[in-house]
């Protein structure tokens, strides 16, 4: 006889089945323990508006239906008034002119012209433009150089004074220099208490740290007192509640901060953290290639820096904002 051998067949699909999910093919019925299996999770029911029905009982006989109450802390900040400012301040444009700055209410200049189109982009990153997503936290702005006398604050003051005058916005103007302030004397206003004073005693009403100027869209938070600890205070969250009660009520407030220089300080590196964009003023001839990636990589905490070259004496172009103005024909 020939030894005939039994060749094994491939599991069917049911013998698979109840491998896989513990079921008898023939008995049907689980051939593992479910008891210890945890419950299926209960599924909520979509809401559906239901059309109203004739003879159904109105609204005000039904129950309330209870909908997901949004983030406190964010109708905190919608709910919020706007801080007033209880120091009134008249902005000195004689001692603008005289350092070749924008001058609210005069005839448009070529400095006032070249501040427009660097307004115009942080304009575009806040609100978004075209293919440009909006910037998270864009309306914030940092006005910082590698080292001192670069032109951070003559930046700072004619951006300020530059955004003042638009419809949408209106601009809060914060002197975060706090070694060596510098806002209040070129625009020449009073000083007084500020920012560090805020942020060192939260007791202190927020209103008598600002300035309302004669222009009715610039409002100037002073650096305030000197403090030993200015970098810690800073970086401590105190700083962002701060700002965002300086923002509350107020849906349109572009805030300018005027930095320390990077390389020279080191609140600056901890103010990008705080802001959307940042504004790196660089002098023609002056800051040097080194100095300046050496402040871009301490300014990592901001997601957008853009460079701004100032003191320019020879154009390559040719442009000369603002000479258009003063032509008698178009």
């Amino acid at each position: 006889m020939n030894d005939q051998r039994k060749i094994k067949r491939p599991p069917s699909l049911l013998e698979r089945a109840a491998d896989m999910f513990g079921l008898d093919p023939v008995g049907n019925a689980p051939t593992i323990d479910v008891s210890s299996l945890p419950p299926e999770p209960e599924k909520k029911a979509k809401k559906v508006k239901a059309e109203p029905v004739a003879g159904a009982p109105t609204a005000e006989h039904c129950e309330p239906v209870v909908e997901t109450a949004p983030s406190p802390g964010k109708e905190l900040a919608k709910a919020a008034p706007a801080i007033v400012p209880t120091r009134q301040g008249t902005i000195d444009r004689e001692r603008l002119a005289a350092h070749g700055m924008v001058v609210p209410g005069t005839p448009v200049t070529g400095i006032s012209e070249e501040y427009r189109i660097v307004k115009r982009e942080l304009i575009r990153n806040i609100g978004g433009a075209g293919n440009r997503p909006i910037l998270p936290r864009g309306h914030r702005v940092l006005i910082a150089s590698a080292n001192p006398g670069e032109g951070k604050t003559f930046s700072a003051v004619n951006l300020a004074l530059s955004l003042a005058v638009e419809a949408d916005h209106d601009v809060l103007l914060i002197d975060a220099d706090i070694a060596k302030p510098s806002v209040l004397d070129t625009l020449g206003l009073e000083n007084g208490p500020g920012l560090m004073d805020a942020l060192a005693d939260p007791h202190l009403a927020v209103g008598d740290c600002l300035i309302q100027t004669d222009i009715p869209g610039l409002k100037v938070m002073p650096a305030g007192a000197h403090h030993m600890h200015d970098t810690e205070l800073l970086a401590s969250a105190r700083t962002e509640a701060l700002l965002a009660q300086l923002e509350a009520g107020a849906p349109g407030r572009i805030l300018i901060l005027d930095s320390p220089p990077i390389l020279a300080a080191s609140p600056a590196a901890v103010l990008a953290g705080h802001v959307g964009q940042t504004i790196l003023v660089v002098r023609a001839d002056t800051t040097l290639e080194s100095a300046l990636r050496d402040a871009i990589g301490l300014m990592g905490a901001c997601p957008q820096i853009q460079l701004l070259l100032n003191g320019v004496k020879f154009s390559p172009g040719g442009r000369r904002f603002g000479t258009y103005y003063g032509q008698g024909s178009a």
